[in-house]
């Protein structure tokens, strides 16, 4: 009985640890809030010039986003499709006889019934599974770059959340971009993001319908010995 208690409070101290989960997202992570710098000393004007310098801005440059802190629009086109399938068969069949023989030139019975034994044995297990998946987001969210590494490509990220009736919906986007890449309009594929981290998810009554509750989930969980 004993062992027992301790079993059940095993799978239980198990069963409730998994169930821990991390803290809920929240607007306004720093982790996807922008990064701000020193703003550059403005240069002087210069007198007895048509043509006044301004930091960071020349005749032979475009508007492209190169520096910590600029803007950049982020176009979502992700698509992924996944299909997995697996089958086993198992056959196995054995068979042994055990004949009584001779005991003193004479058969021996046991009440009138041979001592010939006979046994054979049939097994089989066979299991198919199949899983098919398909996922696609589209839109677009605006980041801004957190780091410029020594190469040249930029590191961003950044974060929308919109509030739709009864719950909040976020889309929240890290990655690293070549400049390369951005076009002309400040504008660059998701698909072009390295190192790319996207969650697109929910808070709120809407998000929490849609989950298992925590009996479902022991009961579909490998702590479940059925």
């Amino acid at each position: 009985m004993k062992r027992l208690w301790v079993v059940i409070v095993s799978v239980g101290a198990a069963f409730l640890t998994g169930c821990v989960t991390g803290p809920k997202p929240q607007p306004g992570d720093p982790y996807y809030a922008p990064v701000v710098t020193t703003r550059a000393h403005e240069p002087m004007n210069t007198s007895g010039s048509l043509y006044q310098s301004k930091q960071g801005m020349t005749l032979f440059t475009d508007t492209k986003a190169r520096n910590i802190g600029d803007i950049i629009t982020i176009n979502l086109t992700e698509r992924t499709v996944s299909s997995k399938s697996a089958g086993v068969n198992v056959t196995k069949a054995s068979s042994t006889s055990l004949p009584g023989g001779t005991l003193l030139g004479m058969t021996p019975t046991l009440n009138g019934n041979l001592l010939d034994t006979d046994i054979s044995q049939d097994r089989d297990f066979e299991g198919d599974t199949g899983a098919d998946q398909s996922n696609s987001l589209s839109g677009s969210i605006a980041v801004t770059v957190a780091d410029v590494l020594p190469n040249g490509n930029l590191v961003v990220r950044g974060e929308k959340w919109m509030t739709l009736n009864r719950g909040d919906e976020f889309i929240r986007v890290s990655g690293i971009l070549r400049p390369e890449d951005i076009t002309t309009q400040n504008t660059v594929d998701s698909t072009r993001l390295a190192n790319a981290q996207i969650s697109y998810s929910g808070t709120g009554e809407l998000a929490s319908s849609q989950n298992m509750g925590w009996l479902s989930k022991f009961f579909n969980s490998a702590y479940w010995p059925f």
